[in-house]
């Protein structure tokens, strides 16, 4: 479901943008691919998924240790009526309280320098860029140049003053929403896995009916398998339309097209 997560995390990212103040093309693009990227990283407790494969070694370890970790946590609170699991998989980093935690981790870094805040963005956005491609890149550039040279007037007193000045207010603008960003991408995830039949248990340490890992999931006839045609053919073409309407203008845009399509199939006739 990597890409499906993805896809969805770009989606929770346009939609959140605006509650976090973020309402231009310029805020808005880099913020949803943060939050694509972020929503990928629950699966680091899965070797095959694609967070941890990205960097070969580096990222098998991180992924070794986050299974570890997951699976000592579930042994340890799990509840009288938890199954027999080894609580490595969908666990740990399945759960608000994971992504909370992480996306306070995050923002916290906006203390520790701005370079620091670059880094957690970009490692988004190559995690979405490894699931979506590379016209995510693209789109993060474009819109970065596009707020630069917005902000670059002719009276500049050095060459590149400007558009140094407004790099240095970018990545100050980054640590402000960074955070959210990586708790919204996290969430999503454990929303999109409670549409499946393994569910979720995003809702630990909270009981329910006995269990610490209660896995929250549709009722039986609305469940799919993960990489069924369900996924395929229908929950990545909707989240793909959401995925331009959602974008700041997207729905003004797709309307002005439907209107000059019709326009011109009535003179066709």
């Amino acid at each position: 479901m990597g890409r499906s997560h993805a896809l969805s995390g770009w989606c929770a990212g346009l939609a959140v943008a605006p509650l976090v103040g973020l309402t231009s093309v310029a805020e808005v693009v880099p913020f949803a691919a943060a939050t694509a990227g972020y929503a990928l990283v629950p699966d680091l407790d899965h070797p095959g998924a694609s967070a941890s494969r990205l960097l070969g070694p580096v990222t098998r370890l991180v992924s070794a240790a986050v299974r570890a970790f997951s699976g000592v946590l579930y042994n340890v609170t799990k509840g009288p009526r938890d199954e027999d699991s080894t609580g490595k998989h969908r666990h740990a980093t399945h759960t608000l309280a994971a992504a909370i935690l992480l996306g306070m981790l995050a923002a916290s870094l906006g203390d520790r320098g701005k370079w620091a805040v670059l880094a957690v963005a970009v490692t988004g956005l190559v995690l979405a860029a490894d699931a979506l491609g590379d016209w995510i890149v693209m789109a993060v550039l474009a819109a970065v140049s596009w707020s630069i040279v917005s902000t670059t007037g002719p009276g500049t007193a050095l060459p590149g003053t400007a558009a140094a000045d407004a790099l240095q207010t970018g990545l100050s603008q980054i640590g402000g929403w960074i955070g959210a960003a990586v708790a919204v991408g996290m969430f999503v995830h454990c929303l999109g896995d409670s549409l499946t039949r393994s569910g979720c248990p995003w809702l630990w340490p909270l009981p329910i009916r006995g269990e610490t890992w209660y896995e929250l999931r549709l009722p039986k006839p609305l469940r799919f398998s993960t990489g069924h045609w369900f996924e395929h053919a229908i929950i990545v073409p909707v989240l793909t339309v959401a995925a331009v309407l959602l974008l700041p203008g997207g729905l003004q845009v797709v309307e002005r097209l439907f209107d000059a399509t019709s326009v011109w199939l009535a003179g066709q006739s």
